[in-house]
């Protein structure tokens, strides 16, 4: 880690070979280009910070990237893609140096129809969804920072997002239809992987093929309200988040429940929040307010915003989803660098009961904030919540606490694939990265398996993983 490619690369050559492929070698854009979010962990800061690339390629055509691609290959040159880098664990971070591949040229939505989109992968996430409100539709499931991700950044490297309390995870089957991806060799080919199959890439980090195209399935546009309810406890503000999180019969895009301890955080709400009320922020179909109304006062709260995407933007406010997800936690770092946060799952059934024993243990060190999706259909809690960061030890510490009360963590201050949130290798994706990436070059050091299984066969690697069936081709 931090060593740059082979010395011997002279990288104004792979420039020049690369002909009229826009290439970046400035040292503040090597810098800026060598990054993602990573910062929101202290312990990635210290292991990340000084990983920067040697070369910069930002191919605009298919043809371009190809280009790329087999002159890497040809150099045995690290490769990293990224898209614009709005991760969290260092997946778009070059350890080994080499060559950053941004996708960000290669930005068609090449086809809509019924009930699909097809784009590609460097395609804008905000972008992507303007163009499907011209036909009446949007993405069933997008990341809260859409305003700076890409398509193909999200399907690499997220699982949820705004949607997932109605359409479950990006690897829910139907939720990706289609991805074509190119493999790391002399002559790069084309794979296209459909059904349970897009999983082999999904969720990769890159590691194991170059995602090119990507076929979503799409929803009918609605009218959503963005709300903001406020309760006197959290218990109360959790309560009517997994009370709304079960009525199926509301049509609803997030529901997320937030500490009141982030309001003085939330600057672009002053005057929109009441100090000391705990919130629960949601995105609800105009026709279903007055029954989510109607919810909020069951459960001892009120409403105290609805305003639809217009009127938050004639009044100078942003979609409540730049509230919920990590951009809870990017509004208390905008204000106090010091803090970071964990991912906290709490299982189905959900009981409030473990997360009130843990706020009674962590008491004010932690601010808590839960995001309400469907894993395998059943309802659950994703805690995101801020931690008052003081040593790694303490941090782990932490870990252990909700763990020992029932509640994953995944752990989001790793660099290594294995180590997060997935827990175990998934040898499915280091069998397609023999096939497809056989040189090892492609987001080298992501994965501590792989330096293990490389020498063997796809089929051997894959017979690895438990229940593993045959992959695309």
């Amino acid at each position: 880690m931090n060593t740059p490619a082979d010395n011997a690369i002279d990288w104004q050559a792979f420039r020049r070979a690369l002909g009229d492929v826009p290439t970046f070698d400035n040292p503040k854009i090597l810098k800026a280009k060598s990054r993602d979010f990573f910062w929101y962990s202290p312990i990635l800061a210290r292991k990340l910070d000084g990983c920067i690339a040697d070369l910069v390629a930002r191919p605009r055509t298919q043809e371009e990237l190809v280009r790329v691609l087999k002159l890497a290959y040809a150099k045995r040159v690290p490769v990293t893609l990224r898209g614009r880098g709005s991760g969290n664990y260092g997946q778009a971070v070059p350890l080994e140096g080499g060559l950053v591949v941004e996708m960000t040229g290669l930005d068609r939505v090449l086809e809509i129809g019924e009930d699909f989109v097809r784009v590609e992968a460097g395609c804008n996430l905000h972008r992507l969804n303007e163009a499907l409100r011209a036909h009446g539709k949007e993405l069933p499931i997008f990341s809260s920072t859409q305003r700076i991700a890409t398509i193909g950044g999200f399907v690499g490297g997220g699982s949820v997002g705004i949607g997932s309390i109605e359409h479950g995870m990006l690897q829910d089957y139907g939720n990706i239809i289609r991805i074509s991806a190119l493999s790391l060799e002399a002559e790069p080919v084309r794979h296209e992987f459909t059904g349970e199959d897009v999983n082999l890439l999904h969720h990769a980090w890159g590691i194991n093929g170059v995602i090119t195209e990507l076929t979503m399935k799409t929803a009918p546009e609605r009218d959503w309200i963005n709300c903001i309810s406020s309760f006197p406890t959290y218990r109360a503000a959790f309560d009517a988040g997994t009370a709304l999180g079960h009525r199926r019969d509301l049509r609803r895009k997030l529901v997320c429940t937030v500490d009141a301890g982030f309001t003085p955080y939330f600057a672009k709400l002053e005057g929109r929040v009441e100090t000391g009320r705990h919130l629960m922020l949601t995105l609800i179909d105009r026709g279903d307010l007055p029954a989510f109304v109607g919810l909020v006062r069951e459960w001892g709260g009120r409403t105290d915003l609805s305003l639809d995407e217009t009127e938050m933007a004639a009044e100078g406010l942003p979609h409540v989803f730049e509230f919920s997800f990590n951009h809870t936690t990017l509004q208390v770092l905008n204000v106090d660098p010091s803090v970071t946060y964990l991912q906290v799952r709490v299982p189905a059934p959900i009981d409030a009961e473990r997360v009130d024993a843990v706020r009674e243990i962590l008491g004010d060190e932690v601010l808590m904030h839960h995001e309400f999706f469907r894993l395998n259909d059943e309802l659950v809690a994703a805690d995101l919540p801020v931690v008052f960061y003081t040593t790694d030890e303490r941090l782990y510490e932490i870990i252990r606490i909700y763990e020992d009360h029932g509640c994953p963590v995944s752990d989001p201050h790793t660099f290594i694939i294995e180590d997060g949130g997935m827990k175990h290798a998934d040898y499915r994706h280091l069998s397609w990265k023999k096939r497809l990436d056989p040189q090892g070059l492609l987001n080298p050091g992501k994965s501590k398996e792989w330096p293990r299984v490389r020498h063997l066969d796809p089929a051997a690697i894959e017979a690895l993983h438990p229940g593993a069936a045959p992959g695309a081709g």
